[in-house]
């Protein structure tokens, strides 16, 4: 099994050696182009582990939540139908919706969904699609939306 290790804000990735707790900062233009950015690194302390660099921002939670959408066009519901969110992060989510419907990036939905808390939390974001490969859509948060405490705390356990 390999351990994830993210992008930092300054481009570059921080390995661990879940050992010793030693680290070794890389610039991220020094790990090449090798597709997937794994590696198998040796501890000076003798410990071997396996790094995936996760070129994401953000931790993505994987999930399977039922929800619903409305989609806008101009401002005005043009459409709406059921959805399941397959990942969730503090900038946005993965969508599966099943029928036929098309997006276009750029496009807004209003999503809704319980979470799977103790408390049922109820969420409710104005997303922009982003990623198009039906039936899957991934979107971001619109700009004008912020992280709520259940969300944010849902994402940390």
């Amino acid at each position: 099994m390999s351990e994830k290790v993210y992008i930092t804000s300054d481009n570059t990735v921080v390995f661990r050696c879940p050992n010793c707790q030693r680290t070794k900062t890389v610039a991220v233009k020094d790990l090449g182009e090798r597709q997937p950015m794994r590696f198998k690194l040796k501890c000076p302390c003798g410990h071997v582990t396996v790094s995936t660099v996760e070129k994401r921002r953000h931790f993505r939670k994987e999930i399977d939540l039922p929800g619903s959408y409305i989609h806008y066009v101009d401002g005005q519901p043009k459409g709406r139908g059921p959805l399941r969110i397959k990942d969730l992060s503090v900038s946005g989510m993965n969508l599966f919706i099943s029928t036929n419907k098309t997006f276009a990036a750029g496009d807004i939905l209003k999503v809704s969904f319980n979470l799977d808390d103790a408390r049922s939390s109820p969420v409710e974001k104005k997303v922009v699609v982003c990623r198009l490969k039906p039936p899957y859509f991934g979107v971001e948060y619109a700009p004008n939306e912020t992280l709520d405490k259940a969300l944010g705390f849902y994402l940390l356990s």
